[in-house]
């Protein structure tokens, strides 16, 4: 279960995730992240939160984000809002580390996805950040702060995920493990 000021340490790129708020500090509201990413480029695939915008606000480095089909860069002292329901990403794409605020509303179960993707990263489950196919349809199904990716259509998303996530269930897989987070979804 996340806490208050834990850190993630991402081992195979040393970024990091600091927890300044949980979503169990602020009843569900929202989750306060520090972000360091050393690392460069893209680390996730363009995606779309259903339910959540999150805010950004560069403290050093600069990073690059996507929003609307096009590319912007952030640099330190500004800030942007990336809404729901609209395609987005956001990375490092300098030398130097970005480090930044992140604030994702409300923050309903996004904290615990966190916890459990750095534990799966960790132990070598997530390649290139990407979730093997099953865990993705499992995480899809049971998160409750659900995401899409951009480049599939969400209704075939929403096909996949509603089918092959219970299947999937029966086989092991689950949104959020205890290994990782203490708790099962």
């Amino acid at each position: 279960m996340p806490t208050k000021g834990q850190k993630l340490v991402d081992n195979f790129t040393g970024d990091t995730i600091e927890f300044v708020e949980t979503s169990s500090d602020t009843n569900g509201e929202r989750v306060t992240l520090k972000v360091t990413l050393k690392s460069k480029g893209q680390t996730v695939d363009d995606h779309i939160h259903l339910l959540q915008e999150e805010t950004f606000k560069m403290l050093s480095g600069k990073m690059t984000y996507f929003l609307g089909g096009k590319q912007y860069h952030l640099n330190a002292g500004e800030e942007v809002v990336l809404p729901k329901n609209k395609a987005h990403n956001h990375y490092n794409t300098n030398n130097e580390p970005a480090e930044y605020i992140q604030v994702i509303e409300p923050g309903i179960d996004v904290d615990l996805f966190l916890e459990n993707l750095f534990g799966m990263i960790n132990d070598g489950k997530v390649k290139d950040g990407k979730l093997p196919f099953l865990q993705a349809m499992v995480t899809g199904k049971y998160l409750e702060s659900p995401s899409r990716l951009a480049s599939i259509p969400s209704g075939l998303q929403n096909f996949l995920i509603n089918t092959i996530g219970p299947i999937a269930r029966l086989f092991g897989y689950r949104a959020i493990y205890q290994k990782y987070t203490g708790v099962e979804k």
